[in-house]
This record gives structure tokens, C-alpha cells and sequence, in this order.
């Protein structure tokens, strides 16, 4: 499981839902991004704002999936993200579209400003795909939850997006229990 961190966190920070799920049989991998955030402005700014950190923060994803690859298959291989890293894990995803052992997003959604083109090429391949944000996230518009799984669904992938009533901007017990079921899954 390739884990990616949110904005002002760390890679120890993100490696604690390893040890939440203290699941046998995973090997779990956390990259830390420069200063702690992979872009400087929100997820909903214009792309071009956020160069050149959001094309390295895509590189460092790609390399070190690339690197996993040589040892383990990409379905079998989960890529999660929380806030900013889901934000970064779904845009990776939907950017090499291809049959992953899954993709969470903990409170995240596809980059870009509303009205950003979502035609990406390739395939999930029946991939599955949990997206869960509170329905009062302070970072994260519903809309752009909804929009970004019903891209993901179109691309091939079986997604499912769930809002979690006045949740804190925060990964619940709940969304762990759908991520024990994808990872039995695997």
C-alpha cells in the first residue's frame, strides 16, 4: 500500500493507518513531500499554480509505484491518500488509469478548478475505488467528491463515494472498515 500524506503532515504521520490495520500480508510505503505539502495552493486552484511541485509530486508517485511494480503487480497494490494526498493519489489514479488492487481517498477529489477537463485516457479495468469525506468538509467541496467519482466510474472503476454527516476533517473508523474490505479483497 503506497500511502500519500495530506498537507502539513509527514510520512510517519500517514503510516499510522498501517498500524491502525495491522493487516498481515502488506508492506506499507509512505513518501514525504519537501516541507510538507506536495503543491502550495488548494486543490481547487488552477493546475498552472501549483507547478512545479504538482508534476514532481505526480513523478515521485509514478517512480515509486514503477519501483513496487518490480515486485508486486499493480492489482495487487493499493494507493491511498488522505486530504492533499488523496487530492494527489485520485489525480495520479485517474492520470494512469490501469488495474490497481485499489484507490482510496480519504477527503480528497481530482484536481483543478470546476470546469477542468476529465478526459483521461486508459482504463481502471473494474478497479475498486472508495472516496469518504464529511459532508462539512472545511477543504473539500461535495460536488467536486461526487464529480471526481463519477469520472473515476466512467474510466471503468467500481466506485464508491460515501459522506460522513458532520465529520471532522479526519479518516473515521468507518472509512477504515471499508479499507479492511478492499484489502481482504487484494
Amino acid at each position: 500500500m503506497l500511502l500519500v500524506h495530506g498537507r502539513g503532515a509527514s510520512a510517519a504521520d500517514i503510516l499510522t493507518i498501517g498500524g491502525e490495520l495491522q493487516h498481515t500480508g502488506f508492506a506499507y510505503l509512505a513518501p514525504e513531500a519537501a516541507d510538507h505539502a506536495w503543491y502550495p495552493n488548494p486543490f481547487t486552484a488552477p493546475i498552472a499554480t501549483n507547478e512545479p511541485h504538482f508534476s514532481s509530486a505526480l513523478s515521485v508517485l509514478e517512480a515509486l509505484l514503477e519501483n513496487i511494480g518490480r515486485h508486486v503487480p499493480p492489482e495487487r497494490t493499493i494507493l491511498l491518500g488522505f486530504s492533499q494526498g488523496a487530492c494527489l493519489a485520485l489525480e495520479f489514479a485517474a492520470r494512469h488509469a490501469r488495474r490497481y488492487g485499489g484507490v482510496i481517498g480519504f477527503s480528497g477529489g481530482l484536481i483543478g478548478p470546476d470546469g477542468t477537463p476529465r478526459d483521461y485516457p486508459g482504463s481502471f479495468d473494474g478497479t475498486p475505488v472508495f472516496i469518504g469525506c464529511s459532508d462539512i468538509d472545511p477543504h473539500i467541496p461535495m460536488h467536486r467528491v461526487v464529480e471526481s467519482g463519477e469520472v473515476l466510474k466512467a474510466m471503468g472503476a467500481r466506485v464508491t463515494v460515501r459522506f460522513y454527516p458532520g465529520m471532522a476533517h479526519t479518516v473515521s473508523l468507518e472509512e477504515l472498515a471499508e479499507l479492511r474490505e478492499l484489502m481482504d479483497a487484494v
